[in-house]
């Protein structure tokens, strides 16, 4: 019987280009939560099939480190996803990023791909999760809330590069540098399709990898968003992000007081504290918070 997966927990999200050994040692080496071997925007046609066992061979090579060895593949509407699958799953990657969805269907088609394909190499049927890219076609904005019980999905995440060429628009950022409606819709949608799904919301990547002040003023943003983690281009960006996704001190000790008034006084519904009255989503946000510090 497949496997119900849990929300993933995982701050930061490395991509490494699977066409070099270097920096996919690089990545493994360093402190992100998550390695995304990327088969798909950073390894050109030509160099795909090269690729694909150069990538089998890293991770058969790695077994202690294969949980954080994730592999973005090629999406389904192009000829690469059967063989990026076929090459990568005899050495059983941590996991597998599905981008460019038109919708659910596509997760479900990719359930079936690898389900068969964990059957033929001796894989648990089901272990094998998946993270979903849901904004990269204008039709999947649409379906973005239809992924609740989504076979092996344990993250969404969000795109604005693919989704501005599926759309025909010039650029997705307004003069000041900030993301246009339509992409902050996509951020949105993700974060509520994600909570809908049960299941983790991961920030996009943010292009300029040398500012990291930028970097972690958007991190922190996003983290108060519901957002659990984010995805990265470069080493660099990696401790900003695990420090932004992790909770300080201040916000332990302060939902710890929350938590513990409420346990002194069972059966109440509002208490005031600090002056402020504090109802039970205050409770909720606090134990939410703990859980994801480990202190729950």
């Amino acid at each position: 019987m497949p496997i119900k997966h849990a929300p993933i927990s995982a701050r930061s999200w490395l991509f490494a280009p699977g066409d070099s050994e270097k920096k996919m040692n690089k990545a493994m080496d360093g402190t992100a939560d998550v390695v995304l071997i990327d088969l798909e925007d950073a390894v050109a046609p030509e160099s795909k099939a090269a690729a694909r066992r150069q990538v089998h061979d890293f991770i058969a090579a790695n077994p202690a480190q294969r949980h954080r060895l994730w592999v973005r593949i090629n999406p389904f509407d192009g000829p690469y996803t059967l063989l990026d699958l076929a090459a990568i799953m005899p050495a059983n990657p941590g996991g597998i990023m599905l981008p460019k969805v038109y919708g659910r269907t596509d997760v479900e088609k990719l359930d079936h791909c690898l389900s068969a394909l964990e059957v033929a190499y001796g894989i648990e049927e089901g272990s094998t999760p998946v993270i979903v890219l849901i904004t990269e076609t204008a039709e999947a904005m649409f379906h973005t809330g239809d992924y609740k019980g989504a076979p092996r999905v344990v993250a969404l995440t969000w795109g604005a590069e693919d989704l501005a060429d599926s759309i025909g628009a010039s650029s997705n950022r307004n003069p000041d540098g900030s993301y246009s409606f339509t992409y902050e819709l996509a951020r949105s949608l993700t974060v509520l399709g994600a909570a809908t799904a049960g299941v983790t919301a991961i920030e996009t990547i943010s292009a300029d990898f040398k500012d990291l002040e930028a970097l972690r003023i958007r991190a922190e943003g996003v983290r108060r968003q519901g957002f659990k983690g984010m995805m990265a281009i470069h080493p660099a960006q990696v401790d900003v992000i695990n420090q932004a996704f992790t909770p300080t001190e201040a916000e332990i000790a302060e939902a710890q007081e929350v938590v513990d008034i409420f346990a002194a006084n069972p059966g109440v519904g509002a208490i005031g504290w600090k002056g402020a009255m504090l109802d039970r989503p205050y409770l909720s946000r606090a134990q939410q918070l703990l859980k994801l510090a480990g202190r729950a």
